[in-house]
């Protein structure tokens, strides 16, 4: 999106610096990178590490859809540290040629559950998914309801570059049920099933969301055990 694109010429972590108040390690590994080439919007950069923070210099098991350049699978192992198990997949067979520089890649679809399933056995569990594959509705979706299940309790999954829910040519729309966003509403009502009798959009996989989190193109749903809901007066 041309756009948006930010000048070439100007200072990438100043401009992040100055917006978002975020000066911590991720921004000098994404704005000082100098190795394969890594694409990401600016705002990213704090979200990232509000949420992966708590995996760094820990066995955490990664998996991220789409590789591209090879650059966000290096960005990640300096993030996370040499503790992560970091897969990344693809479908264009070029990708494999990243295979081992930081981590494991691997050729397929992302809507391909067997071999989805695969990967993840391959990686001895999943605590993290971050989707930046094809960015298309079905597919991103399709994704989410097989990966999801397959996270540790305490795991996360992130979707970014959800400005394609907006653009018909992704296969969503302003308004459409296509769109991602509606998927999420529709976990919402789930994780409200306390207070009304509509029922479960998604019985056997909303049951498991913990939280929901959206940000300017990107998603972040948490997997940790959920309760029924309790209050007490206390005092």
């Amino acid at each position: 999106m041309r756009r948006f694109r930010f000048d070439e010429e100007a200072d990438v972590a100043a401009d992040i610096r100055g917006k978002y108040g975020f000066d911590g390690e991720l921004l000098e590994i994404f704005a000082g990178n100098t190795g394969a080439v890594v694409h990401k919007w600016h705002h990213y950069i704090p979200l990232y590490d509000r949420y992966l923070a708590r995996f760094r210099d820990r066995p955490v098991r990664f998996l991220e859809i789409g590789v591209h350049k090879g650059g966000s699978l290096q960005m990640w192992r300096r993030y996370l540290g040499e503790q992560a198990t970091l897969f990344g997949i693809d479908t264009d067979p070029d990708c494999a040629t990243y295979d081992g520089a930081a981590g494991a890649v691997r050729i397929g679809s992302q809507t391909d559950t067997q071999f989805l399933s695969e990967v993840v056995a391959e990686m001895g569990g999943l605590d993290v998914v971050l989707d930046d594959g094809s960015h298309r509705m079905a597919h991103v979706r399709a994704t989410f309801r097989h990966l999801f299940p397959l996270l540790d309790q305490g795991g996360l999954y992130m979707v970014e570059d959800l400005h394609t829910a907006y653009l018909p040519r992704f296969g969503g729309g302003h308004g459409t049920r296509t769109n991602f966003f509606a998927f999420m509403a529709e976990l919402a009502d789930d994780m409200h099933r306390w207070y009304h009798k509509e029922g479960l959009h998604h019985p056997g996989l909303s049951e498991r969301v913990s939280g929901l989190h959206v940000h300017d193109s990107i998603a972040v749903i948490d997997k940790e055990p959920v309760h029924r809901p309790v209050h007490s007066r206390v005092g």
